[in-house]
């Protein structure tokens, strides 16, 4: 079996989502999920600052991607995650993943959870690299496909120890990341 070749060095400026990215993001979500969020769920998820984070990430001038993260308490959960079609397997997303962990921690959180489709196995390793297991299945949570969606928690995530596996993630990419300051709600 051939291996992937190695994602090249890039810089990737990763900053917070503004209403003037959603054009660019709606044509990245369009090409990745059979049923897009529209601008205007996009646009009220951008307003609850206090308990919501968007991100998106810029090689260049271009949008290659966004994430997205929900604040319970002491959980995080990522609501979404997309990377442009042309971009993938450059590390984007696990970058993104990097900055939302990151900023759930500095919210408080001491787990974090998401769902993801059982056809995405790509996702689903990433994912038990940042130390994500399955937990659960969600029958027919992607309703427009009829797909299940497994449900994956990583916990402790305000440890000491889930801080240097996020540095080692972090060496591992190969080029920089540049995070633009974010301010805390």
């Amino acid at each position: 079996m051939a291996t992937a070749p190695a994602p090249r060095p890039l810089t990737v400026h990763v900053q917070p989502m503004r209403r003037r990215h959603v054009r660019s993001v709606l044509r990245i979500e369009q090409q990745v999920y059979p049923r897009p969020w529209s601008a205007s769920l996009f646009l009220a998820e951008l307003a609850l600052r206090s308990t919501r984070a968007y991100y998106v990430a810029r090689v260049g001038r271009d949008l290659v991607g966004y994430a997205g993260l929900m604040m319970t308490i002491d959980e995080g959960h990522v609501t979404t995650i997309a990377v442009d079609p042309a971009r993938q397997r450059e590390k984007i997303g696990t970058r993104l993943l990097l900055v939302l962990a990151r900023e759930a921690i500095a919210r408080g959180a001491t787990a974090l959870t998401l769902e993801v489709r059982m056809s995405n196995s790509a996702a689903q390793d990433m994912y038990r690299r940042f130390g994500f297991g399955p937990v659960g299945v969600r029958k027919n949570y992607y309703q427009e496909v009829g797909e299940d969606a497994l449900v994956m928690w990583a916990h402790e995530v305000d440890r000491p120890a889930y801080r240097e596996l996020l540095d080692s993630i972090e060496r591992g990419i190969p080029g920089d990341t540049v995070v633009e300051e974010v301010k805390r709600w």
